[in-house]
């Protein structure tokens, strides 16, 4: 070795992959966000996204060593490919919002649709995720390349995945929290600049020679650029560490999907789960490096820490399904926020730590199994890096696309372990004979202790963080793991039915929330003179689209909505409800994300109804922002309507004023129709329109009694709003009334999307009735909103409970 064999080198080296892999995630976890932005959230788009981004950094490990040469000093190759990424992080920064302009101007669906978003990932992630996959590479020109000099760069990865989690956390509780976008990625550039800084000054007073192993010359073939053949081991040794990394990427999908039903799946959860996962991985590489220095064979601890992932991994499955969700943050008063998080970050390292553990181990140990003397040590890294690169991206598309949905998560979780032993016995290196009958040998093992791991439980699905507290005395209908989310419907003794997503009750058939999604529907249609096409956001139980079904004037029904499961499936068990809307010839239903389809859609609509998931869900927040309701009023007709659900239960009263400033920054003249819960604050909609609204009540009381809106009525009846006078004493307020009410309230912006990290803090919240009081003490009687005769005015007017605080004269 060279500047290496130094201890006074080693921690510093250290810190410049902490802070190298700090600046990292950061970046990818605002990129991610930005990117879905413009190509949606759909399985596709993050396959894509993902793909993208760790293709990036295999391109990066496998080209370093070819393009520059081994006599540049490795810590000044290091700071260029940092300078770059801080670079490259500037242009991402000004570009994605370009990119998205030509993007939403060009874009189609299918296959086209699908390469064109590649093509955008390729052009915004490629460069800089290249630029930070050499970094590996690049260092490992300042060692030997015998075991214990390859065992310092388990060190590195583990310095660099630890530093990972520290941007994880950083990026997932304060920078995006408390920021922005913007901020998060100057922070990032900061830390890219300083570590660039810091290996400048370092190559300075750390010399460095062209080594090989032990001082020796390196091989000519190697380090001129040819590409010497490999040997049969380590061509197996390259399939085995792909394979690793299969598992472990398809594995944290599988386990991230499950654990966000348990813990609630907000940002942060998904920052804990992550945090946990990339924890793992670093502790794990630490001691790999260690093994990679002291036992006589990596090769063989490699292949035992894949073998151990049979255990580990039905481990992970065992306390997901039995023992996490009926552990109980001790007390007796309810924990804080603090100690939320902490309990969450518990039951994540309790479950998927063994694992992550073994996976980290994996990477050094491979490293010193591969050594070769005289061998270039980064194209060795290289090679190594990519082959468990590829095998990543491989594990998370293939998981999120074809295993989850096809076979379920129990049955991925079988997968991961047959592979994880067909990767242990190549790395044995044994007879060609005996390699077959080993291989099935361990295959056996593996599916005996696979046939104990248990399916999800349904509940988990219906009630997430509130399975052990809830027995409604349901019983399963319907469950079923989709690509993009696991849905569940049950039914009670009663016969009310519930349909369950992301661990959460979505809609159900009891009387209040009918009585929402119903309004949603009717509202606008009735508002609306004469509408005749509509949009929907979100089918969930089918019901607000079925509103549109009785009303004779509507000729076009889109929805659109992200996971087939809701309308083929999840629709037929409400069909009563939804009077079989799936079926209506005047229906076309589209599979993608709503905000993507929104954005790339020509086709303008009389009306649109948004009833996305509760905005503490990650990702849902971009349905609620200033944008999204800027792309909706762009695609309304003249005199179109939008309404648009907000929820006053799990939210406080911060959550709910950026709802409702965000939405009425758009739509000025916008009004608020609540839905209570027996006087108790409920939920909410939103109506918004380009121009002042006037309601003739009198015409709307004509319409009520036509004969053909008989269905309308009757379907509005059965809720207690059967006349005009009922469906407009839902009227809770307008923005002139709440305007100073609204003052303090964080505007939900696309590159700040403040709103999921308000909400996702007031999961357990119960403060909705003081909301809703508190915009009905604001609400005074519209006489410019609502023309009617003055009986009809008058009944309105007791309705809406006026009379008392405002007498007549």
């Amino acid at each position: 070795m060279s500047g290496v064999a130094s201890p006074r080198f080693l921690i510093p080296l250290l810190l410049l992959f902490v802070g190298s892999g700090c600046a990292a995630l950061i970046y990818e976890i605002v990129w991610f966000q930005f990117l879905q932005l413009v190509i949606g959230s759909s399985a596709v788009s993050l396959a894509v996204l993902l793909g993208t981004f760790m293709g990036g950094m295999c391109l990066g490990s496998l080209t370093l060593p070819k393009l520059v040469a081994a006599s540049h000093h490795p810590l000044r190759v290091y700071a260029v490919l940092e300078f770059g990424t801080a670079l490259a992080g500037l242009v991402v920064l000004a570009a994605v919002p370009v990119l998205g302009q030509v993007y939403t101007s060009l874009v189609g669906h299918g296959l086209p649709g699908i390469l064109l978003r590649a093509t955008v990932c390729v052009i915004v992630l490629l460069p800089p995720t290249v630029l930070m996959g050499a970094t590996l590479p690049a260092m490992a020109r300042w060692i030997e390349t015998s075991p214990r000099g390859l065992s310092w760069l388990g060190f590195f990865y583990a310095g660099n995945t630890l530093g990972a989690v520290l941007g994880c956390l950083l990026a997932g509780f304060y920078l995006l929290r408390v920021h922005d976008g913007t901020t998060a990625t100057l922070c990032a550039v900061g830390l890219n600049i300083a570590v660039a800084l810091i290996a400048l000054v370092l190559a300075r007073v750390a010399p460095h020679r062209v080594v090989g192993s032990a001082g020796a010359p390196p091989a000519s073939s190697d380090f001129a650029g040819g590409t010497p053949a490999l040997p049969g081991s380590h061509r197996l040794m390259l399939v085995g560490i792909m394979l690793s990394g299969f598992c472990a990427l398809a594995a944290e999908v599988v386990w991230a999907r499950m654990l966000s039903l348990l813990l609630g799946a907000t940002v942060y959860t998904f920052s804990i789960i992550l945090a946990v996962f990339l924890t793992g991985l670093g502790l794990g590489s630490s001691v790999g490096a260690s093994l990679a220095r002291n036992v006589r064979s990596p090769r063989l601890a490699f292949a035992g820490c894949q073998l151990l992932q049979i255990g580990a991994i039905a481990w992970a499955a065992h306390a997901i399904a039995f023992t996490l969700p009926y552990w109980q943050a001790g007390g007796a008063t309810p924990p804080t926020l603090a100690a939320k998080f902490q309990f969450d970050l518990v039951r994540c390292a309790w479950a998927i730590l063994p694992a992550t553990l073994l996976w980290g181990a994996s990477f050094p140990l491979a490293l010193a199994s591969l050594a070769s003397p005289g061998a270039d040590p980064a194209r060795l890294v290289g090679r190594a890096y990519a082959a468990n690169t590829l095998g990543a991206i491989a594990g998370a598309v293939l998981a999120s696309l074809i295993l989850i949905p096809s076979l379920g998560t129990q049955h991925t979780q079988v997968v991961l372990m047959a592979l994880a032993v067909i990767a242990g016995v190549l790395a044995l290196r044994l007879k060609p004979w005996f390699e077959p009958v080993t291989a099935l040998a361990g295959i056996a093992v593996a599916f005996v202790v696979a046939s104990t791991v248990p399916a999800i439980p349904w509940q988990l699905v219906a009630y997430g963080r509130q399975i052990a507290s809830t027995d409604y005395g349901a019983h399963l209908l319907y469950f079923g793991e989709g690509m993009n989310s696991s849905v569940a419907v049950s039914e009670t003794a009663g016969g009310a039915r519930f349909f369950h997503v992301s661990g959460k009750t979505e809609a159900s058939s009891l009387e209040k929330d009918m009585r929402l999604q119903r309004m949603l529907g009717h509202i606008p249609a009735l508002l609306h003179p004469n509408p005749k096409s509509v949009l929907i956001v979100g089918c969930g139980a089918g019901v607000t689209s079925g509103t549109f079904v009785l009303h004779p004037s509507i000729e076009r029904i889109v929805i659109c909505d992200i996971e087939p499961l809701i309308p083929q499936v999840v629709a037929s068990h409400f069909r009563l409800e939804n009077h079989d809307v799936i079926r209506d010839p005047r229906v076309q239903i589209v599979y993608d994300d709503a905000r993507h389809f929104i954005a790339t859609t020509r086709e303008k609509f009389d009306l649109i109804t948004s009833d996305p998931i509760h905005p503490w869900v990650k990702g849902s927040a971009v349905l609620y922002s200033q944008e999204y309701f800027e792309l909706c009023r762009e695609r309304l007709k003249p005199g179109g309507l939008v309404t648009q659900w907000v929820p006053l239960y799990e939210a406080d009263r911060a959550v709910v004023q950026s709802e409702i400033a965000t939405f009425f920054t758009v739509f000025p003249h916008g009004t608020i129709w609540a839905n209570d819960d027996e006087g108790f604050g409920y939920d909410t909609v939103m109506l918004g329109q380009a121009e002042p609204l006037a309601v003739d009540v009198d015409a709307l009381q004509q319409r009520f009694e036509r004969t053909d809106h008989r269905t309308v009525r009757a379907a509005l009846t059965d809720l207690g709003l059967g006349s005009a006078v009922d469906l407009l004493s839902t009227y809770a307020g307008r923005f002139s009334e709440l305007k100073t009410w609204l003052a303090p309230a964080e505007i939900n912006r696309d590159r700040n999307l403040r709103l999921q990290y308000l909400a996702g803090l007031q999961l357990d919240s119960n403060k909705g009735t003081d909301t809703y009081a508190e915009i009905l003490g604001r609400r005074t009687f519209p006489s410019d909103l609502f023309l009617a005769s003055p009986e009809r005015l008058l009944s309105l007017r007791q309705a809406l409970g006026e009379l008392a605080a405002n007498p007549l004269p």
